[in-house]
């Protein structure tokens, strides 16, 4: 019986363990809660409506593969690289970074934009 309770106590140590490794970021769940209906995170992963935010920062805008992008949108975009000032404006506002963007989500929180680049910059 001792065993037992042993080998139980352990197994649900792990899982804990397990649960914690894959806790989420504070930028993650807001990612997931607010992006996700438009955008995949994951390398490879196909386009949404929107493109795929893997590798975001350090890639040119208006360039990420397989995505159609408008004309509206390549022209205000046209040589800009997505770094964290340049996301920092865009969450805050996309209409004035590229006026006409069918970017439906901004973000009013300074915390809540940070914790998402942070999240985006992870995803290397």
């Amino acid at each position: 019986m001792k065993r037992h309770l042993n080998s139980t106590l352990a197994l649900g140590l792990l899982a804990l363990g397990a649960i914690a490794a894959h806790a989420q970021s504070p930028g993650e769940r807001l990612a997931q809660a607010a992006c996700t209906q438009c955008h995949t995170f994951g390398k490879g992963e196909p386009n949404g409506v929107g493109p795929n935010l893997f590798g975001l920062l350090g890639r040119q805008a208006a360039a990420s593969p397989g995505f159609t992008y408008s004309k509206q949108y390549v022209a205000a975009m046209k040589d800009k690289t997505w770094d964290r000032a340049l996301l920092e404006r865009w969450l805050t506002d996309s209409q004035a970074v590229a006026p006409g963007s069918t970017m439906a989500y901004f973000q009013d929180d300074p915390k809540k934009r940070a914790a998402l680049i942070d999240y985006i910059q992870s995803l290397k």
